[in-house]
């Protein structure tokens, strides 16, 4: 069964942390080991794994990212989103998580972001359970 996490960005570039609410979806599975698959069906955004303990990590991708891939540029694409599909394609839509313990297997420092790159927006995470 797929289950859907509503997210709401609030800024046009913004890492959300989902971890809790994947790790209580995990809890309601009853699954005790097996794989998380966490999935975004947008191509604006994306999700990754990286550091939740220091706000700053996830600041300084987003300065670094916006630095690289800036909101204007010499795009072509019609809807003015250019950069926002290029950072999603780099972070990627998707990441999967081992389950043991009914608890995911993510490393001391490690959270789980939804990657908003055209908010603000209402947006749909897709986790699978399995």
């Amino acid at each position: 069964m797929v289950r859907t996490l509503n997210v709401k960005s609030r800024s046009k570039t913004e890492f959300i942390d989902i971890t809790d609410e994947v790790r209580e979806l995990i809890r309601e599975s009853g699954i005790s080991s097996g794989i998380c698959y966490v999935y975004v069906p947008h191509t604006t955004a994306g999700v990754t794994i990286n550091e939740g303990a220091d706000p700053s990590v996830k600041r300084d991708i987003i300065t670094t990212l916006n630095k690289l891939i800036p909101f204007e540029g010499d795009y072509q694409h019609v809807e003015g989103n250019s950069a926002a599909h290029i950072k999603s394609t780099l972070v990627g839509a998707s990441q999967f998580v081992l389950i043991e313990e009914s608890k995911p297997l993510l490393g001391t420092w490690q959270s789980l972001y939804f990657c908003e790159f055209d908010g603000p927006r209402h947006r749909r995470v897709l986790v699978k359970i399995t």
